[in-house]
């Protein structure tokens, strides 16, 4: 049996000046209706909203406090060929 703390709700992801927010449970997609108009919830379920770094920062926190797993990557980046 899987421990919770092995998967993550919601996935903050860096993207330049911006962090995408990407649910990645049920209960994170769940949660973050909460916090956004009905009209958003389409644009957040394909992975399409980006926030601001504050305005992320301060969501990851409520995500925190309401007990959501989240995951943090960087902007990532792949230099050289392939």
């Amino acid at each position: 049996m899987h421990s919770r703390a092995q998967f993550m709700d919601i996935w903050l992801i860096g993207t330049g000046d911006s962090i995408q927010i990407r649910p990645a449970s049920i209960h994170g997609m769940l949660w973050l209706q909460t916090h956004f108009e009905d009209a958003h919830w389409d644009a957040l379920a394909s992975s399409q909203v980006r926030l601001p770094q504050l305005d992320a920062e301060a969501l990851s926190q409520d995500a925190k406090n309401a007990g959501m797993s989240l995951g943090h990557l960087s902007a990532l980046s792949v230099p050289g060929r392939f």
